[in-house]
């Protein structure tokens, strides 16, 4: 399975790097952190949406979880099975400002935001394997969300990965392992689903990769 960073890859340059990704990584699927900005993906991927996105392909995906035939599955605040485990994601980040109101009120670049209401139907999931989301639980990173924590303390999911501040790092929240993702134009993971085992790998092209 492919586990990938954020791609912000409506830039030329780093949809290079996602398709190089997919290419060396040769998987039949792939889970995705957010701020994708690209949705025709050779592979089913399931995504949550960054605070970058085309936000009125991410409107349509929240009303059928797809985009035509781009492989591009949305997580929001939605669980699927992928590869034998539970995959589940919040879509979004924190504002203050925006999380009370509801999912209706937000217009424009606004839609980039979760509300109380996603929180809530995140927490009524159940069984869930893997969390992917964008914003980061309260003190991963230097940063993090407490109304993460509180998705995370109800789900207690094996393994939670996170995007939005591109850069590896690994964790713990409670019972949860956390790991933040580098972004794609760094760096791909690979996942055994019967381990939940990550492997970091050079994007080919990439500064590392030489």
């Amino acid at each position: 399975m492919l586990v990938l960073g954020d791609a912000h890859a409506a830039d030329p340059e780093n949809r290079e790097a996602l398709r190089s990704a997919y290419d060396a990584a040769d998987a039949d699927v792939a889970l995705h952190v957010g701020d994708l900005e690209y949705y025709d993906l050779p592979v089913p991927t399931y995504f949550v949406a960054g605070n970058n996105e085309d936000f009125d392909v991410v409107e349509s995906m929240r009303q059928n979880a797809t985009f035509g035939d781009r492989n591009a599955r949305l997580l929001a605040s939605t669980a699927v099975e992928v590869s034998g485990l539970r995959v589940a994601g919040l879509s979004g980040n924190y504002a203050p400002t925006r999380y009370d109101k509801s999912r209706d009120e937000l217009s424009g670049d606004r839609r980039r935001h979760f509300t109380h209401e996603d929180v809530r139907s995140a927490i009524e999931l159940s069984d869930v394997d893997v969390f992917l989301t964008h914003e980061p639980p309260q003190g991963f990173m230097g940063r993090g969300c407490a109304h993460v924590d509180d998705i995370l303390r109800a789900l207690r999911p094996e393994l939670c990965l996170v995007g939005h501040h591109h850069r590896h790092a690994e964790g713990r929240f409670e019972d949860t392992r956390l790991v933040g993702l580098e972004p794609v134009w760094e760096s791909y993971y690979t996942m055994d689903p019967a381990t939940l085992e990550l492997e970091r790998h050079d994007t080919p092209g990439s500064a590392a990769d030489g």
